[in-house]
């Protein structure tokens, strides 16, 4: 078994006592003589060359070949990629446009509309309270949120005549916050659901709008709280996967828990202490000039491109209300790859992250759709605490590890961590629409065959 090391920097080492140890152990998977957590703070995230990690600095060109050439096509309006390996930065690139109408170019601290990529951040900020004690996971939510007691269910009954129908029936048991973080509370998004009655009282209650995909910046705290309460679930609790305005919910557990607006709470727990100093639920206007503009029209289907504004929202919308910049994203999930600390500050404990990245739908909870069918077209992964897990090397038709995780959001941003490869990747770019799953497998190839170790 070879040794293998890092530069003169400091950091991982792989060493041949370490592999006979996992060797005794039973072991099959990579370990590290130095847990990624025991970093020298200084080190971390300092740049490196491609080689001095393990990546190839010729393939890793590739993936400014395929970004510039979907921009020249008019697909994409640009990109920042960044890609930490062995805790140093070894890639951060932008290329093509902040707004291609004028022809700025796209600056690497452009800001982005994170969306879902908003998800994984106030699941953090729910296993904060948790680990303070003031919040348990199988807490029911209407312990925290009352309007959520006595809740119904929308099912299918066949009426008289053997048509298929909808009915309500009571809740079978209460959802828990285990459940808002797995998207197994019986929640929906009108965007998604098939569900009739769910889909008409999502939009009665101003939870979808039919013209302005995942907003409800509009609505207050409490007026989205009463709503999503009052509308059906589309499933009984605990049964289903489906991705779902969930974590929205989970943001007002946060909110009734901790005494503040889901923000501030963020800003004080965990933004400002891993240095995401870009990273918020608005933009400054005296930043406005930064965000990252779409194309007008999505290239694929001709709809208008309308995104959120960045200015000052009713609610912290917890599921996709967050901006940012690629270097803040990449601080989280370098944080998450080391056990929840970044640079000598810990955000989690070890075990609190190990939880959040495991299989928590079992063979119980069946999907819709899988998580890894939603998000990147191909099987093979399950989800855990706000992450979508890679459950084996194989399955999957893009590359990766088993234990991986990640999640991506609506205007095209994505981040996945694989501890295996001790690696960290965040792509942002402003580009909804159905081809989003198509450029996250690319990514996904294009970083992997890079890797030169």
């Amino acid at each position: 078994m070879r040794e293998t090391e890092r530069g003169p920097r400091g950091g991982l080492r792989r060493t041949m006592l370490a592999g006979m140890t996992a060797l005794l152990l039973g072991f099959a998977g990579p370990v590290l003589a130095e847990a990624p957590a025991a970093r020298r703070g200084g080190d971390v995230l300092a740049p490196a060359s491609p080689e001095e990690v393990g990546l190839s600095s010729e393939r890793l060109k590739g993936i400014g070949r395929v970004i510039e050439a979907e921009v020249a096509a008019g697909r994409l309006p640009g990109a920042v990629v960044m890609i930490a390996r062995h805790g140093r930065l070894a890639f951060a690139e932008s290329f093509g446009f902040r707004d291609r109408p004028a022809g700025e170019p796209l600056a690497k601290d452009a800001i982005f509309r994170i969306y879902s990529m908003t998800k994984p951040l106030v699941s953090v900020g729910a296993m904060m309270l948790v680990e303070d004690g003031a919040l348990q996971l199988t807490d029911p939510v209407a312990k925290h949120l009352p309007d959520f007691k006595d809740l119904k269910v929308a099912v299918q009954k066949p009426n008289a005549l053997g048509e298929v129908a909808y009915d309500l029936v009571p809740a079978e048991r209460a959802p828990t916050v285990q459940d808002l973080l797995r998207h197994t509370a019986g929640l929906a998004y009108g965007e998604i659901t098939t569900n009739p009655l769910v889909k008409a009282a999502y939009v009665k209650a101003g939870l979808y709008k039919p013209d302005f995909d995942y907003n409800t910046t509009d609505l207050t705290p409490e007026e989205f709280t009463s709503r999503i309460a009052a509308a059906p679930l589309a499933y009984q609790p605990g049964t289903v996967w489906q991705y779902s305005l969930a974590v929205d919910v989970l943001g007002r557990v946060i909110e009734k828990v901790s005494g503040k607006r889901l923000g501030a709470f963020l800003e004080e727990r965990l933004f400002r202490p891993l240095g995401m100093t870009e990273t918020g639920f608005s933009v400054p206007p005296e930043k406005a000039g930064r965000i990252a503009l779409p194309l007008a029209t999505d290239p694929a289907t001709g709809a208008p491109n309308r995104l959120i504004d960045g200015a000052v929202p009713r609610n912290d919308s917890g599921g996709a209300g967050g901006y940012g910049t690629a270097a803040d994203y990449l601080r989280f999930a370098q944080a998450m790859l080391d056990g929840g600390r970044l640079a000598g500050t810990r955000i989690l404990s070890r075990k609190s992250v190990e939880l959040m990245t495991s299989d928590h739908l079992g063979e119980r909870i069946r999907p819709v759709a899988t998580p890894g069918d939603l998000l990147m077209g191909v099987p093979g992964y399950t989800f855990g605490l706000g992450f979508m897990v890679r459950k084996e090397a194989g399955i999957a038709g893009v590359p990766g590890s088993a234990g991986e995780f990640m999640w991506a959001g609506y205007a095209g941003t994505f981040f996945w961590v694989d501890p295996r490869e001790d690696l960290a990747v965040v792509i942002m770019t402003q580009a909804p629409g159905p081809s989003r799953a198509f450029y996250r497998r690319a990514f996904k190839q294009l970083v992997y065959a890079a890797i030169a170790d």
